[in-house]
């Protein structure tokens, strides 16, 4: 009797929520963009922030310029016009120590919704034109019989909103949501662990995240939501670990004389972190689970070496590696590098993009799948339906951040349990990388190669771009080479930003007359983008305008200067990586950063490149200013979204949360126990696909 009773409260929450007072047909649409379609979605969407609007005051002691919240009585109301048209409401409400009045702009319907003698509660911020106002304030009416309000005189969520849905409507809604529906929340957390941490309960966790009687209340539901969001995330991560390692892979054999002949090849030392990384992914390559390794380093440390050695370690062995990387741009270059150094050694490599010709598409698609082809670079499209491997041993994947985790899973497939290297050069707080890619073995090269100097870095107004322009001029006369990069391909009429192309041409005919003025971005063909990087690097351009296309990859040792226009588009991340692209060489470098912005986010931004150089201090700050949702893009690993949890903030209760997942998973792996039966069907549905979608 109790398994029906459940199923049939589950079916309620699954409802749409349509079917909730307030919302109808044409409501739930525009609920539908905020990603509320049930009612279990309606009870999970939640406040962003509060407001305490408990305080009420008496309207004698509110202040010009604060959020205030005051009771009184309604003692008049008008509607006038003024002389363009414009209707103005005003209301006046008075308590026995003075008079505060309401006004709305173009809103002549409100003069409907209030009543002389009505006790009102008003929540704004207070003006003085002359006599004291709130524009537009937040109000409650309250009848005699009910005083329980929700927009004013208490604690009060403010929810993210979309288009045609305003605050009030929303929290209304929800309050009647909350209200009716949410004692039909099943509970999936076991009971003893609720009562170990002195959790809320599923129920009363909802219902005070929504509408608190106090902020102690609040906290309380956010840290009992919070350690669940936590507790899936890491069953997810531990499942998916776990199920990789069940795989029987590829047993590749050590070959001793491969690093002798690997090392005569590269022009330089190895450096330690470099070695020590070498020996982790050899011990992986041996053994017969599969490798699932994360590979994370600075700009500049060296990370395509070592991949280099990885798929010469696979070829040896007798099978195919393929590395798949997020641009075109990035594609070709490392074709370029891994022809020169490779094929002098017998090593036949093979380039795959969409946009290369049918005949030679043909020609790399025979190659691959008759085994012709022992390395293959490519972009997305290797993981096209056509594409067939003869033999597919070691599958990386380069700049991981850019690609799904379906994308990994479907490059995965293309062999038989090929091993997995992952690479990523925005770094990541190693215990943060055990967070986020907890299924993944993680590898750190942590030291710069020697010779790699440290690029000097500033941020200059717009005021003084021609000291810059002249700056460029002086080291283009001593040899030096430059990157200008913009955020945009062309002008948009939106954004009043530079743009490449238009600049191009501008810096050519005008600025730069006297050198050679080079343009390269994504929208350009294969063959012109390789004829211009070969005239850059060759020495024949001068200054080369870009946008972010050479963000990874590109390496010129003689590009010692780099202007980035619009400092501001740009992520902290992105933007070491395109400093990383000078700096490479010999001679003296320098980054200038050029913004007007004034915004607080994007002078945190500019101050921090300019005060350090190391990446790993760099993506804590992109961290703390953008949040982990967007930094990690958690939806992009095939993990569930964190709506509450923030990774960095809440690291004490995501520890809490790892070992107590680890507990059951080590207990009960596939979650069969009856104890576990709510646990294991809200895993599948945090996880959509639940564990077919982790055996990937």
């Amino acid at each position: 009797m109790q398994e029906k009773s459940i199923d049939i409260d589950r079916n309620i929450l699954q409802s749409s929520a349509q079917y909730v007072k307030g919302v109808g047909p044409k409501r739930i649409e525009m609920m539908n963009r905020l990603g509320i379609s049930t009612i279990e979605d309606l009870l999970y969407y939640f406040p962003r922030r509060y407001e305490d609007r408990s305080n009420l005051k008496p309207i004698s002691q509110v202040q010009a310029g604060n959020l205030e919240t005051v009771k009184g009585e309604v003692l008049t109301s008008g509607l006038k016009k003024t002389r363009r048209g414009m209707a103005i409401f005003q209301i006046a409400v008075g308590d026995q120590s003075g008079i505060i009045y309401g006004v709305w702009f173009n809103q002549p319907y409100m003069k409907s919704r209030f009543k002389i003698g009505e006790q009102i509660i008003l929540s704004g911020k207070v003006e003085r034109f002359p006599q004291l106002q709130m524009n537009s304030p937040e109000y409650e009416l309250l009848t005699q019989d009910d005083e329980d309000t929700i927009h004013t005189g208490r604690i009060v969520p403010i929810y993210p909103l979309t288009q045609y849905l305003n605050q009030r409507t929303l929290r209304a809604i929800m309050k009647r949501g909350v209200d009716q529906y949410a004692g039909y929340l099943q509970e999936v957390l076991p009971q003893e662990l609720i009562s170990r941490y002195r959790f809320q309960g599923i129920i009363e966790g909802v219902k005070n995240i929504h509408f608190p009687d106090n902020f102690s209340l609040e906290e309380e539901s956010q840290r009992r939501l919070i350690f669940e969001e936590f507790f899936f995330l890491q069953l997810g991560i531990m499942i998916k670990r776990q199920e990789v390692r069940t795989l029987q892979g590829i047993s590749h054999k050590l070959d001793g004389n491969l690093t002798g002949a690997f090392l005569k090849i590269i022009p330089f030392e190895l450096t330690g972190a470099q070695k020590k990384v070498l020996k982790e992914i050899e011990a992986d390559m041996a053994s017969p689970i599969p490798m699932n390794r994360l590979l994370q380093g600075d700009v500049g440390s060296g990370k395509t070496i070592v991949a280099i050695y990885a798929l010469l370690l696979t070829v040896s062995n007798g099978f195919q590696g393929a590395i798949m990387v997020p641009t075109e741009i990035l594609a070709e270059q490392h074709y370029i590098l891994l022809s020169k150094l490779l094929e002098p050694i017998g090593v036949k490599v093979t380039l795959l993009l969409s946009s290369l010709t049918t005949k030679i598409k043909r020609e790399a698609l025979g190659d691959i799948e008759t085994g012709n082809a022992n390395i293959i670079v490519g972009t997305h499209a290797l993981i096209q339906e056509d594409i067939r491997f003869k033999k597919l041993g070691l599958a990386i994947i380069d700049e991981q951040h850019r690609f799904g985790v379906m994308q990994r899973v479907t490059l995965r497939d293309k062999g038989l349990n090929p091993d997995v290297l992952v690479m990523t050069a925005t770094p990541i707080p190693r215990t943060l990388a055990l967070t986020v890619y907890g299924d993944l073995d993680v590898s750190c090269l942590d030291e710069l190669p020697p010779g790699r100097k440290e690029v000097k870095t500033y941020w200059i107004r717009e005021k003084k771009r021609h000291d810059a322009y002249g700056f460029i001029r002086k080291q283009v006369r001593k040899g030096r080479q430059i990157y200008i990069i913009y955020p945009l391909v062309e002008e948009s009429e939106k954004m009043d930003l530079k743009a490449a192309t238009e600049m191009h041409e501008e810096l050519k005919e005008n600025i730069f007359p006297e050198f050679k003025v080079g343009l390269i971005h994504g929208r350009m063909k294969s063959k012109e983008r390789e004829e211009v990087m070969k005239g850059f690097k060759e020495g024949s351009i001068n200054i080369l305008v870009s946008t972010t296309v050479i963000e990874v990859g590109i390496d010129v040792s003689n590009a010692s200067i780099m202007m980035v226009e619009h400092a501001e588009r740009f992520g902290l991340s992105q933007l070491h990586q395109l400093r990383g692209r000078i700096g490479r060489g010999e001679h003296e470098s320098f980054c200038i950063l050029v913004s007007d912005s004034h915004s607080e986010e994007a002078v945190k931004r500019l101050k921090v490149m300019t005060s350090t150089q190391d990446g790993f201090r760099i993506a804590e700050e992109d961290l703390e200013i953008r949040g982990p949702g967007e930094f990690f893009g958690t939806r992009q690993h095939g993990l569930p979204e964190l709506k509450l949890g923030n990774i960095i903030t809440d690291m004490k209760i995501m520890e809490m949360a790892r070992k107590e997942a680890s507990e059951i998973i080590k207990s009960d792996p596939t979650l069969t126990f009856p104890e576990h039966q709510m646990i294991k069907r809200r895993f599948d549905k945090v996880f959509l696909k639940g564990l077919s979608l982790l055996r990937a």
